[in-house]
């Protein structure tokens, strides 16, 4: 990561923004957002506010400065929430690229949070079959979610 801060409202609008491209927020594009502006520390106001000004087409605050060792945090419980859900939608691939680009986790940064949710995932449940269900939705979601922040990168470029 480069150590850089970034504004939660900026975060949290700009991933709402990614999600609603194509129209539509599905229930489990609300449950990565609503796990968000949790893991963002957003008040109860700040999510609604956002959403009504993506809406209108204004501006909003950048909100409170996220340091790198929260966005790692925030980033690894979204992606937590994501792998939950054993069928991954394009959408919340995209949620997770952006997230990525926003927060700079670069490829190692990556690998490392993958460990830990591989690890976290085993500690949870004992149902080798549960297991090896999520770790292959994990496995199969790094490889899009790199190949996407792989695009998005380059878009930023």
């Amino acid at each position: 990561m480069t150590g850089e801060n970034v504004g939660a409202l900026t975060v949290f609008r700009t991933t709402v923004e990614v999600m609603l491209r194509d129209g539509v927020l599905t229930r489990e594009e609300k449950r990565l957002i609503i796990k968000l502006a949790s893991a963002l520390g957003l008040s109860a106001e700040e999510p609604a506010e956002v959403y009504s000004a993506i809406r209108e087409g204004r501006e909003t605050d950048s909100g409170r400065e996220v340091a790198p060792n929260e966005q790692r945090l925030v980033y690894t419980k979204v992606f937590e929430i994501a792998i939950v859900n054993a069928s991954l939608s394009k959408d919340e691939f995209a949620v997770l690229a952006n997230l990525r680009a926003q927060f700079n986790i670069d490829d190692s940064d990556h690998s490392r949070i993958e460990a830990d949710l591989r690890d976290m995932i085993r500690q949870k449940t004992e149902d080798e079959n549960v297991v090896d269900k999520m770790l292959g939705t994990l496995r199969d979601s790094v490889e899009l979610v790199q190949s996407l922040f792989t695009s998005v990168r380059t878009k930023n470029s």
